[in-house]
C-alpha cells in the first residue's frame, strides 16, 4: 500500500512579512527593498551565520524561508541523509547574474567579481541551505515560467516511494529586482493520523500559495 505523504509545516515570505503556517512571524513594510527586507528579518530571528551577509539576495530568500520552516516549527530534528529539498523557480539566478555582468559590461571600467560570479547558479540558494543544516539528501532546483504543482508532487514523491528520502523540503523561491516570493512546505510520510496536516497532493500544494 502506498504510504500517504503530509504537509507537516509552511513557511511563506512574500510582500514584507513572514508567515509560519498562516501565523505572521514577521514584517517590515518600512524596508525599502528585499535586501533591506531579508537583513531585517535575520536580525529579527536571531539567525547566528554570518556567512548570510555573503550570499545573493536569491540565497538569503532561501536560506530565511528554510531557518524558519526548520527551526520555528516541530520538524526537527532532522536525518541528513534522509531530508530531500526540491525547489523551483522562474527566474533562476537572473538576478545576479545582471549584477555579475555590471561589473564586466564596460571595458573601461572592468571589475568582475568572483564573490558576485558564484552565485550565478541558482542550485547554490540550495547548496546554501544544505551546507547550513547539513543536508545531504537529493536536492534539485527546476525553472519554469510559473509553479508546476504536478512535477513538484510527481518527483517529491517518486523520490519517497524509491527510499531515497523520509523528509522533504520543498516549494518555490523566487527573486528578481525587487519581486520576490518563497513558498516553502515540509514533507513527510504520515506517521498515523494526519493531526490536522494537509495531504500531499497537486490541489492543496496549489491552495498553498493563496
Amino acid at each position: 500500500m502506498k504510504e500517504q505523504l503530509i504537509i507537516k509545516s509552511v513557511c511563506k515570505i512574500r510582500d514584507n512579512k513572514i508567515f509560519l503556517d498562516d501565523e505572521l512571524l514577521f514584517h517590515n513594510d518600512e524596508a525599502e527593498n528585499p535586501s533591506a527586507f531579508m537583513k531585517n528579518a535575520y536580525k529579527n530571528f536571531q539567525v547566528n551565520y554570518p556567512k548570510f551577509f555573503k550570499m545573493d539576495n536569491l540565497s538569503k530568500l532561501g536560506f530565511l524561508a528554510a531557518e524558519i520552516l526548520i527551526n520555528k516549527s516541530n520538524v526537527l530534528p532532522l536525518n541528513s541523509e534522509e531530508t530531500g529539498i526540491v525547489i523551483a523557480n522562474s527566474s533562476s539566478s537572473l538576478d545576479t547574474d545582471n549584477a555579475f555582468n555590471d561589473t564586466i559590461k564596460n571595458s573601461e571600467n572592468y571589475f568582475p567579481s568572483p564573490a558576485v560570479f558564484v552565485y550565478t547558479l541558482p542550485n547554490i540558494m540550495i547548496g546554501e541551505i544544505c551546507i547550513r543544516h547539513k543536508i545531504t539528501g537529493e536536492n534539485i532546483l527546476f525553472i519554469s515560467e510559473k509553479f508546476d504543482p504536478e512535477l513538484i508532487y510527481y518527483y517529491v514523491s517518486d523520490l519517497f516511494e524509491s527510499g531515497k528520502i523520509q523528509h522533504c523540503i520543498t516549494g518555490w523561491v523566487d527573486l528578481l529586482s525587487d519581486k520576490y516570493e518563497a513558498v516553502l512546505y515540509f514533507v513527510e510520510k504520515d506517521k498515523g493520523g494526519k493531526n490536522g496536516n494537509s495531504i500531499f497532493e497537486p490541489r492543496k500544494i496549489v491552495q498553498l500559495f493563496s
